[in-house]
């Protein structure tokens, strides 16, 4: 009788862990990016209203190596960036609506007022982390990024994958 329970328990906790480990995959609080290189996760803070977009990272006067921000918009667009009070260099990883990069603009300059395009009319997300970092892991346009507030419909690397 002990081994007839045990399979299915055993299953359902291969069920639970596996279901956990998608969950985990797919936070609020994290992105995570792949492609040729292998991939990366970054723990972020969300800018997903004007006013949060507006302030970003300003007056952050250091930030962990493995965080950022992401802005997140509510449709594809154009979109630019500058770094006015921004005090630490910035690499800046413009995204589409599908998680693909489409364009990373590496070491931009702390307090330069110079507008940074993000390349193209169809981006959704931006993810700004510490200068140098998109150079050390090789993340470049065609790296997928993936998180919950990416519709997961549209999604190339999907959280529940």
């Amino acid at each position: 009788m002990t081994k007839i329970f045990l399979a299915p328990c055993l299953a359902l906790l291969l069920i639970c862990v596996n279901a956990a480990g998608a969950a985990a995959a797919c936070r609020e609080d994290r992105v995570e990016l792949r492609g040729d290189w292998g991939s990366v996760r970054f723990r972020v803070a969300l800018a997903d209203t004007p006013a949060e977009r507006a302030q970003g990272l300003m007056h952050v006067e250091e930030m962990p190596r493995l965080s950022g921000m992401l802005f997140v918009y509510e449709r594809p667009q154009r979109v630019s960036f500058w770094m006015e009070n921004t005090l630490i260099p910035l690499d800046m990883i413009f995204v589409g609506p599908d998680g693909v990069v489409r364009h990373v603009h590496e070491n931009a300059i702390p307090l330069d007022r110079t507008g940074i395009p993000g390349g193209s009319n169809d981006i959704q997300y931006v993810l700004e982390v510490n200068g140098g970092v998109t150079a050390d892991f090789g993340i470049s346009a065609g790296t997928q990024l993936r998180h919950p507030a990416i519709d997961q419909t549209q999604a190339v690397w999907p959280c529940d994958e």
